[in-house]
């Protein structure tokens, strides 16, 4: 199980980008006192010690007292069951590879200070245009049980936070109604979606 979680994020991102769209003010800030480890802090805002340590590009585990934190948005139980409502329904068909692209973009966005600052508003943001941002939300498909390759998908994108290329778009071309997503650079293909930036 954790070699092909390993092996296919690695096919989908590589190890070597890091994610800049996390922003000062969609993170909390937290002083590190003597005594505390990344695991106890994990454990006090539940998020991944592996989230925290590349949120802060840390070298290793070791923390100084007296330094400060960046602690990223925490995921609760109900955002990991919307989240995999959503990629079941945008990513049915698609790749495992795919269901974890798309899981990714709903993270970016979070992370990213243009979009709203829970998972549950990302996903059912109104554009300024007056539209849902995902058509799941609109027909009512965000509504059905997510599969369970749709919730490994999920966690694996969590587990993997702040790695990528940053997409925070993707889209079907055969299928999508607006041109201007086609107009953002362009991130990776797989399967039927073009993911983007």
């Amino acid at each position: 199980m954790i070699k092909r979680i390993t092996l296919s994020f690695v096919a989908l991102f590589g190890f070597s980008l890091f994610s800049t769209a996390v922003t000062e003010s969609k993170t909390l800030k937290h002083p590190v006192q003597t005594g505390e480890s990344l695991y106890t802090i994990s454990e006090r805002y539940g998020v991944s010690e592996a989230s925290i340590q590349r949120l802060n590009h840390l070298a290793s585990d070791q923390l100084e007292a007296g330094t400060s934190l960046a602690i990223p948005t925490a995921i609760t139980a109900a955002d990991r069951d919307l989240m995999a409502q959503l990629v079941f329904a945008e990513a049915r068909g698609e790749s495992y590879e795919g269901k974890v692209a798309v899981a990714t973009v709903l993270l970016n966005r979070l992370d990213h200070e243009d979009y709203p600052d829970t998972m549950y508003d990302v996903i059912y943001q109104v554009t300024p245009s007056g539209h849902y941002a995902f058509s799941p939300v609109l027909d009512g498909a965000i509504h059905n049980d997510a599969d369970q390759e749709s919730r490994q998908a999920v966690n694996e994108a969590i587990t993997h936070r702040g790695l990528g290329q940053q997409s925070i778009y993707f889209y079907n071309p055969v299928t999508a109604t607006s041109d201007w997503v086609a107009t953002r650079e362009q991130t990776i293909v797989i399967g039927n979606h073009i993911f983007a930036k």
